[in-house]
């Protein structure tokens, strides 16, 4: 009978401990899909393609908004992760910049996934929906046809979440003191003055993005950075260990 307990006790806690290992490893390989979204977000910018009807069928369109589409799938993935490595000490406000970011970029990607494959098949049958789209959502301009909630939807669903998630995920993160403070206050005063972009001419506003990319790619990278910290913590754990039970012995 104790022989059966403690085979139960000793695989109840192997099994434990594996999924503690498990999520551990899932947040440095979450802060690498941040990295690489930021990235994209940062490059893409000053090469993205005129956001106009003559664009959309492109080669140019077709690779930027591909790899737009991937972006924003990897920091979906990246932000769950940045959260996740401060979740207990980011509070509420950690919580409500989290998922206006998710909200953000979940809506984003709806977005991105049309520009890269439905606008280009409406381009030839409909033009005027296909020009009244990319005027509305990125240059804010009034479309000659009706488009029913997607402006709406984009100005508050994206454009407000976006700002406001970065502001408050930035300040959260600062106050939560786990990840490095230049890349959060970076990211908070970034998405704060996104609103400023507008005054700026269409041309050059895209450039506003590149501080925000690299301040979420930097907290990425953070969280990829623990993974071989701690790795370096461990192997050194076990020599201490090793060491001890030889002076023992």
């Amino acid at each position: 009978m104790n022989a059966n307990r403690q085979t139960t006790v000793i695989q109840a806690n192997t099994e434990e401990r594996t999924m503690k290992i498990t999520a551990s490893n899932l947040i440095p390989w979450a802060g690498l899909a941040a990295v690489a979204a930021g990235i994209i977000f940062a490059g893409i910018q000053p090469i993205h393609p005129a956001d106009e009807l003559a664009s959309v069928t492109t080669g140019a369109w077709a690779i930027i908004t591909a790899f737009k589409t991937v972006m924003c799938l990897l920091f979906l993935l990246g932000i769950m992760g940045i959260y996740a490595r401060q979740a207990n000490k980011a509070g509420w406000l950690g919580l409500a910049g989290f998922l206006l970011l998710i909200v953000s970029w979940w809506l984003q990607t709806g977005f991105v996934f049309a520009e890269a494959f439905i606008f280009p098949l409406l381009a030839a049958t409909a033009p005027q929906f296909v020009d009244g789209a990319l005027g509305t959502i990125a240059r804010g301009q009034a479309s000659a046809v009706n488009l029913g909630a997607l402006p709406m939807i984009y100005s508050l669903g994206v454009g407000v979440t976006y700002m406001l998630g970065g502001l408050l995920f930035g300040i959260a993160t600062l106050r939560a003191g786990i990840l490095p403070r230049w890349p959060a206050g970076l990211l908070a005063v970034a998405a704060a003055l996104t609103p400023l972009a507008a005054l700026l001419p269409h041309a050059i506003q895209r450039l506003a993005g590149i501080p925000v990319g690299l301040a979420l790619a930097w907290l990425g990278y953070a969280l990829w950075a623990e993974r071989h910290e701690r790795a370096v913590e461990a192997v050194a754990g076990r020599a201490g260990a090793q060491l001890g039970q030889s002076g023992a012995e």
